[in-house]
């Protein structure tokens, strides 16, 4: 397969392997970022160029998430077997979460077999199910038991529906930490938000669903990732910027973006690195989003 890789993926390849494993220990502290939301060959993007993407954005850990086995994330990413590869070439830098359909018969045995394997948490969950479903509640269950957290994409119509009622799950399992994202969790910081779209561009009304659960459950946390995280930042700066101080204590930074280059307009995950760095009250909060609150959230060493 070597010899059909275009020149261009083998030269980024290349230098990154010049870059070398090394390149975690040779950060400090202060610097440190962890990426709480990527995918292998995301569309179709190699497992070279994605390390050498996450070292361009001076990522020094990231969380890979993997498709269930039918569907979900399958067309655009790789499953259980993909990310537990990866992360085995390059420890010091990938960690992985273990995913299925959670409303089969198969979901506890792999989601069980890839805890067993090393998997730091659930996720990502983008499934055709409703939010407070006995499907939820299994996946719920299964991280109770592991103490690991649960990743999910909430969106209208489509996948963990019914978000004004996932209370009910956040209340039913107040010992597992759960990570909400895309464009439902994201567009519900408003509390006028209109449920059929997907970006909203409007200013944001305070209040909405998403800033009552970070508020009122301490087991709710938030992906800053993709174009939904991004959007909210960046539709209403002087709301992001009271909502970063806020909720400093419950926001995880993640990229999900499939590009190739790792920096620049094409980019989401650096342009989401700018954002937070620039309507963060202080280097403090920005530590928290950064890199502090996912090595606490997700039990990193």
């Amino acid at each position: 397969m070597t010899a059909n890789i275009p020149r261009r993926t083998f030269t980024i390849a290349a230098c990154a392997a010049t870059l070398g494993s090394v390149l975690p220990e040779s950060v400090s502290a202060a610097e440190q970022i962890i990426d709480i939301h990527q995918h292998t060959h995301y569309s179709g993007r190699g497992d070279e160029d994605l390390v050498a993407h996450q070292r361009k954005m001076g990522v020094t850990k990231t969380i890979l998430l993997p498709a269930g086995s039918k569907h979900g994330l399958e067309a655009d990413a790789w499953g259980n077997d993909s990310v537990v590869a990866l992360a085995g070439k390059y420890p010091k830098e990938f960690y992985f979460f273990a995913n299925e359909l959670p409303d089969i018969p198969e979901t506890r045995v792999v989601i069980e077999k890839y805890l067993k394997a090393g998997a730091i948490g659930i996720g990502e969950q983008k499934f055709e199910v409703e939010s407070d479903s006995k499907y939820i509640e299994l996946i719920a269950t299964i991280a109770r038991e592991y103490n690991v957290p649960v990743l999910l994409h909430f969106q209208h119509g489509k996948y963990n529906t019914g978000f004004d009622r996932f209370h009910k799950i956040l209340e039913k399992f107040p010992k597992v930490n759960f990570i909400g994202h895309a464009q439902t969790w994201w567009g519900n910081v408003d509390r006028n938000h209109d449920q059929t779209v997907m970006y909203p561009k409007t200013k944001i009304t305070p209040g909405g669903i998403t800033d009552r659960l970070l508020s009122d459950y301490p087991n709710m946390y938030a992906d800053l990732s993709a174009g939904s995280g991004l959007n909210a930042m960046l539709r209403d700066e002087d709301h992001a910027r009271e909502f970063i101080k806020r909720h400093q204590e419950k926001l995880l930074y993640g990229s999900d973006c499939n590009d190739r280059v790792g920096e620049g307009e094409k980019c989401s995950g650096s342009r989401q690195l700018a954002a937070i760095r620039r309507l963060s009250p202080s280097e403090e909060a920005t530590r928290k989003i950064l890199y502090r609150n996912a090595r606490r959230v997700l039990r990193i060493k």
